[in-house]
């Protein structure tokens, strides 16, 4: 098994995360609160009610965390494709895999670094939701001191399954996405590069910045489910299951809530995951 794909995928997924995560916390409080007018209000009554900080909130523990998902998703979207194809990460360049196989083995990278996600993303969005000021007197304390407050406190109240609030949402969300993801890259790669040749860095950036427009684009609606559900039972409602949540939010907003955090997605998305695959490669290529 090539260690170096969850090596690279490590580091590059927490360059990724501290470049998107202030976007980030934005979009998912334009998806669960309905007390922000817009993007816009939302940036400013962050910075005024929790200054710079605030957009931040959240990602100390994803940090480590989201980086370890990040080398499974790459890991597991090597070596799927190593076994669908029978081609290492060097071969590939010299005889490029099926676009079929690209598809299946970024699929399955999906589905199984949802499972190890949930509870890490459900503690970051909880974190990433509280809009009270850190504590001082005569002021309110957040309900979540920090991530490991946070995990403990989800797991006296609510259960060991309260860390998992949402994952079907999460695993029907990044599954069909993660696949399209590596099939964008892949197939913008090949096109902007000339035969036998490697990617080059601006080749990297353009097809890594819109791979994740296009999936994240396909990833919103499903993601806006799946944050509600994390923050289901928190002065809001809860909610009985997946479907009722789309029926429930549907019917009091209409269709347009499933693409709340779409702008800020797509902007996210393209230097995020620009950075992330420019990363990737650079350090495959020196660690190999």
């Amino acid at each position: 098994m090539p260690v170096e794909e969850f090596v690279a995928g490590w580091i590059s997924g927490a360059v990724g995360l501290m470049l998107g995560h202030p976007l980030d916390t934005v979009k998912v409080r334009l998806q669960t609160q309905n007390t922000y007018r817009g993007i816009m209000d939302c940036m400013i009554k962050t910075y005024r009610q929790e200054s710079v900080l605030g957009f931040f909130k959240g990602m100390s523990f994803p940090i480590g965390s989201v980086a370890v998902v990040n080398s499974v998703i790459f890991g597991t979207y090597s070596n799927s494709l190593l076994l669908l194809s029978c081609a290492s990460h060097q071969e590939r360049k010299a005889h490029p895999p099926d676009y079929g196989h690209v598809f299946v083995a970024g699929s399955i990278s999906g589905f199984v670094q949802a499972y190890c996600l949930a509870p890490f993303d459900l503690i970051k969005v909880r974190l990433q939701n509280q809009t009270e000021p850190r504590a001082r007197p005569g002021v309110v304390p957040p309900q979540y001191r920090g991530p490991l407050h946070c995990a403990r406190t989800i797991l006296q109240e609510e259960g060991p399954q309260g860390l998992f609030r949402g994952a079907w949402a999460l695993v029907l969300r990044d599954t069909p996405t993660m696949g399209l993801y590596f099939l964008t890259y892949e197939g913008l790669s090949r096109w902007l590069t000339s035969d036998n040749k490697e990617p080059g860095s601006a080749t990297m950036l353009v097809a890594g910045g819109f791979a994740g427009i296009i999936s994240w684009t396909t990833a919103t609606p499903m993601d806006v489910i799946k944050s509600r559900m994390q923050m289901g039972g928190l002065k809001q409602r809860e909610y009985r299951g997946l479907l009722d949540c789309m029926v429930s939010s549907a019917r009091q907003e209409g269709l347009a809530v499933f693409f709340r955090g779409l702008i800020l997605n797509s902007a996210r998305a393209f230097p995020v995951n620009a950075v992330t695959f420019f990363s990737y490669e650079h350090l495959l290529r020196f660690l190999s």
